[in-house]
């Protein structure tokens, strides 16, 4: 089969070869990883009709320039990054082609931060502990299974042959904003903090700090207090909302610790995940409790919703 080609001319250390991440790893002290918005990278494999774990690249922020070695079809969702081709505007959420000598490039974000890069198939990487994403602190995954971001120069290839590209009918691209709320399922230590604490953290508006990565987002805004006992480090899991001694909440992701111990006042949903990973610092933001039953509810009725479209996204095993 023939393996077809993109080359780097242009990057920076956020962008990586992601997945779906790793699981049943963590009790060796191996964190998730994979793509911070996973309702990004399943549309962007579904427009190609991928498998659910298939390896996109994830690009945050811009700043990245590829050059196809041959003809291809690819498929962008995600944040507009203002991409172009040969200089004219690529919007997401579509399939597209390139033809060989084509230029395909991202920019400053106009809407979002990540955006999901497609090919047939999946990019090829290294698998570690049954996964390519890229986690460069624990050295796993990425190209070459090293943990290394993408840099110029590297060569992106894939094996699949093109196939047919889809559609995303408009009432189905995922709203990236945070003028919604961010769902989130209170547990934990929750009843251990001071009632002042619980009023405020779903009636005051939250600040997106720059002190933001792939490990989690600081949130600024009134300080919550705790007023339970120490604890016991303890597994976290995905967006789960830690609080340290300063009282302002560290929302955790992909490439959290496995183990923590500052009181928790919850965690957000997976799909609240995906929406916060699409935010930038200065960007503001409220809170609002939810039952376990409502979110696990919301949370299917995207997944059949991508189902019913013929595909499913990775996000799905996040449980």
């Amino acid at each position: 089969m023939t393996v077809s080609r993109l080359r780097i001319e242009k990057s920076h250390p956020l962008c990586q070869l992601q997945d779906a991440g790793r699981f049943g790893v963590r009790h060796l002290g191996i964190t998730q990883g994979g793509a911070a918005d996973w309702v990004s990278m399943g549309w962007a494999n579904w427009l190609l009709g991928n498998p659910p774990g298939a390896a996109v690249i994830e690009i945050t922020l811009g700043g990245f320039e590829l050059s196809a070695q041959s003809d291809c079809h690819l498929a962008l969702a995600g944040a507009d990054l203002q991409a172009t081709v040969d200089g004219a505007a690529l919007l997401p959420w579509r399939s597209f082609n390139l033809r060989r000598g084509q230029r395909l490039a991202f920019n400053a974000p106009a809407e979002g931060v990540r955006a999901y890069l497609a090919a047939p198939g999946g990019f090829m990487g290294t698998e570690a502990s049954g996964s390519v994403a890229t986690v460069t602190r624990d050295g796993l995954g990425g190209l070459h299974g090293d943990g290394a971001a993408l840099v110029a120069g590297d060569m992106l290839k894939w094996a699949a042959p093109a196939g047919q590209g889809r559609e995303i009918a408009v009432a189905r691209i995922p709203d990236l904003s945070l003028r919604q709320p961010l769902d989130l399922v209170l547990g934990a230590q929750a009843a251990d903090f001071a009632g002042q604490s619980l009023f405020d953290a779903f009636n005051a508006e939250w600040t997106v700090d720059s002190r933001a990565d792939r490990m989690g987002v600081r949130l600024l805004g009134p300080a919550l207090v705790y007023k339970g006992a120490g604890l016991v480090s303890e597994g976290i899991p995905l967006g789960g909302v830690q609080v340290p001694p300063d009282g302002q909440p560290i929302v955790l992701g992909n490439e959290r610790q496995t183990i923590g111990g500052y009181p928790r006042l919850g965690a957000l949903t997976p799909l609240a995940c995906a929406r916060l990973a699409q935010a930038s610092p200065g960007q503001r933001l409220r809170l609002r409790a939810v039952l376990a039953e409502t979110a696990r509810a919301g949370h299917l009725e995207v997944v059949r919703s991508l189902e019913e479209a013929g595909g499913r996204p990775s996000g799905e095993a996040r449980q």
